[in-house]
């Protein structure tokens, strides 16, 4: 007897259809269940690949796409099968569900590498064969259920499942860095996802169960995908599409946008896809208030913090973090309430599902496929919040043709004259925007604009190009001034920024938020190591000792090229050879932009792909000095850090090389992680912290020397006494692996309300 069913009453097969029960808390377990593993399985797969891709942002967002694209499939999936009898659609969807058990345990599989520069399709393929089949299943969850739930003749609306369903998947997604990462290796990830899996199939035929005897009011021919549209209309069909698209290429331009030009700090992926889903709750729930209230606050929001979206500084604060996360949760609640207020009858649901997964699919093919080959820097983002500003409802707090004695006319007339004020406020904050001081005069210029476009809300077209003009005012132009001409160059693995100082004679390379070096463009000084690589730098101090400690023919590598400083410490005879996973970063070298390469060491070898891949494949013994410098702004290089990846250089380096890591970062300490390593492996570990003087061409920097010769330590020591070396931090309580690594314990919490 069921928990629901009265004692004394007839057992359920013996009931009559409509006094089955209803067993509402039965479909909410099953879709919380396939939500949470939907997006624990995300981030968990995405964790697998990354010793095979690093941690570039656009491969998440190359993630997400395959995702978006599998959700398409299962809600496609879903809506077939709502269009069959209950039994028949419940076998089908069960036979399936075990027979794609067989690829469990989640495991990568193991594609061939990719040629260089076409990344972007195999790495969306590696995440399609690997996780495909269950996750396609799983997807068709929260529609399935939500077509078996409204079946039953009393079970009423349906639509605030799928709110059950978004709070399932916000669980999993944060469960994942806080609980699984840290807690569980890969394989114990990847078995308790299998168990998972077993659980939700019970759920499923205990769903089907509840529903066996139900008879559906349906026809014997269900009606086809195309009557279905022809009824609701393609105009809203199309409706549909673009207020699912916006919020979805949002959630992944904003991603790019923090962790490039504003705010790169670890686990910052996780909030946009968080809030992107948690708008699902406010905006499917049966209680419209909270979403009234934010639609109302919608315009103020817009205004303020998408008048940000075109900064492209790279002087980002926790302010302007907050703003663009804050702008995102707004547009996603605001544009999907929208959709809920237009959704169609609870016959219908599975098409209305399919359309909105077929929107955020394409948000997602703008942002991670079309978006990095068109433009030349996040221009999606600025762009999707133009697109929410001419797609959200804009309901003003006062509307100015309302108020007594003032024709429409009228009405209009001052609205223009508003907007051409506003716009001159906009030209007197772009005066501004480019000081440091003074910020309360910009903040002045602020006020007045938002305070008149508020007032514009009633006028779209004055509201939506007021948000443009804010946008060129607060820092847009420069940016525009940028692609014009021609400063950054754009690949999968991120964006890069050339500038040049003509009073100080120099030319950098920007990568999002973090300096990836600078060269003198005079020719006497083209030579000189500058920003992290300075010689009083632990790879400055080593790089120019090299031929002291292993003779002329000094064998060097080099994981990283930047700009290429690193070959400012050429001598005659040595033979060097850099690793770079981006071609467009050796272009730099090559077109004349850096010279380091072709004017100071004579150009030197250049493996093109991922280092550890290609390192693997280098003869033992092939360097003498090893430099890892492969950090991508403020995000860690994880799989270039575990212990497999440290067996890996040793086995490249000679018996009595040394390995030079880069470790200097705002907001994770890697001297623990490293320094357990070299406790596990038996090394003599030490760090060099220079802090040198001269800020205008040098950068302070922390670089770790691992060594299996401690000899080579003391020499270093007694060839520059000037710069010593000190010892790691305590060692970290377990060793990084490429099973099981976390960058959780060592964040730097009290880094993160700092500018950068």
């Amino acid at each position: 007897m069921s928990a629901d069913q009265p004692a004394g009453s007839q057992p359920d097969s013996q009931r009559p259809d409509s006094q089955q029960p209803v067993r509402r808390a039965l479909f909410i377990a099953t879709i919380l269940t396939g939500s949470f593993l939907l997006f624990l399985v995300q981030p968990m797969v995405a964790r697998m690949a990354l010793p095979r891709l690093g941690g570039a942002p656009n491969v998440w967002n190359s993630a997400m796409l395959v995702y978006q694209a599998l959700l398409l499939a299962g809600y496609a999936y879903a809506h077939n099968l709502g269009q069959m009898p209950i039994r028949r659609a419940a076998k089908l969807h069960l036979i399936l569900l075990v027979v794609a058990a067989v690829t469990l345990p989640v495991a990568l599989v193991a594609l061939p590498p990719p040629a260089p520069g076409w990344e972007v399709l195999w790495v969306p393929a590696l995440f399609a064969v690997t996780i495909g089949p269950v996750f396609f299943l799983v997807s068709a969850q929260a529609p399935l259920m939500q077509r078996w739930f409204s079946l039953h003749p009393r079970a009423g609306e349906p639509w605030a499942l799928y709110a059950a369903s978004n709070v399932g998947s916000f669980v999993g997604l944060v469960a994942y860095p806080l609980l699984a990462e840290p807690l569980l290796s890969i394989h114990a990830q990847s078995l308790g996802w299998s168990l998972g899996y077993a659980a939700l199939i019970v759920l499923v035929v205990l769903s089907a169960r509840a529903r066996w005897r139900v008879e559906a009011a349906q026809p014997e021919t269900a009606p086809s995908v195309e009557d279905e549209a022809e009824a609701i209309g393609w105009p809203r069909i199309f409706l549909w599409l673009g207020l699912s698209a916006v919020p979805s290429g949002l959630m992944l331009s904003t991603t790019t946008h923090l962790t490039t030009d504003v705010f790169a700090m670890p686990l910052l992926w996780v909030i946009p896809l968080g809030l992107y889903l948690l708008s699902f709750v406010v905006a499917f729930s049966d209680r419209r208030a909270l979403a009234g209230t934010i639609t109302l606050a919608a315009p103020a929001v817009m205004l303020l913090a998408g008048g940000t979206a075109m900064i492209s500084r790279s002087s980002g604060t926790m302010m302007l973090a907050m703003g663009s996360v804050a702008l995102l949760f707004v547009v996603a609640v605001v544009l999907h309430a929208r959709m809920y207020e237009l959704r169609p009858p609870a016959s219908k649901l599975t098409l209305f599902y399919l359309v909105m997964s077929a929107g955020g699919a394409l948000g997602g093919v703008f942002t991670a496929l079309i978006a990095p080959v068109v433009f030349d820097w996040v221009w999606e983002h600025p762009l999707l919040v133009i697109a929410a500003a001419l797609l959200m409802p804009l309901r003003p707090l006062e509307d100015l043709r309302r108020l007594p004695g003032l024709d429409p006319g009228m009405a209009r007339l001052a609205a223009y004259v508003l907007f051409a004020v506003a716009a001159f406020l906009c030209w007197q904050l772009a005066q501004y925007a480019i000081m440091p001081d003074p910020p309360v005069t910009r903040l002045y210029f602020t006020t007045g604009i938002v305070l008149i476009g508020l007032v514009l809300v009633p006028w779209r077209p004055l509201f939506a190009g007021l948000l443009v003009l804010l946008m060129l005012a607060q820092g847009g132009m420069e940016t525009v001034y940028g692609s014009g001409q021609g400063n950054r160059t754009r690949s999968y693995f991120g964006i890069y920024t050339v500038r040049d100082y003509d009073t100080l004679k120099l030319r950098s390379l920007a990568h999002g938020t973090t300096l990836h070096g600078q060269q003198s463009t005079d020719k006497a000084l083209e030579c000189a190591p500058m920003t992290y690589y300075g010689a009083s730098s632990g790879v400055g101090i080593v790089m120019g000792q090299a031929q002291k400690l292993y003779g002329p023919g000094a064998r060097i590598g080099v994981v990283g090229l930047g700009t290429g400083t690193l070959a400012a410490y050429y001598q005659p005879g040595e033979r060097w050879r850099f690793y770079e996973i981006d071609p467009a970063v050796l272009r730099l070298s090559q077109n004349g932009t850096f010279t380091y390469l072709s004017h100071c060491a004579h150009n030197p070898q250049v493996a093109i792909g991922d280092a550890r891949l290609e390192l693997a494949k280098a003869p033992p013994s092939s360097f003498d000095v090893l430099a890892i410098d492969a950090f991508s702004s403020d995000a860690i290089p994880l799989h270039l850090l575990t212990d497999e990846a440290v067996g890996v250089y040793l086995r490249a380096l000679s018996p009595r090389g040394v390995l030079l890591i880069h470790i200097s970062n705002r907001y994770i300490g890697l001297q623990p992680v490293l320094s357990a390593i070299a406790r596990h492996r038996g090394l003599t570990a030490v760090v060099r912290d220079d802090n040198p003087q001269d800020r205008t061409l040098l950068t302070p920097s922390a670089w770790v020397l691992l060594t299996r010769d401690p000899a080579q330590l003391q020499t270093l020591s007694q060839l520059r006494p000037d710069a010593p070396w000190t010892k790691l931090a305590k060692p970290g309580a377990q060793v990084w692996t490429d099973d099981h690594a976390s960058i959780l314990p060592y964040i730097r919490w009290n880094n993160m309300m700092r500018q950068p």
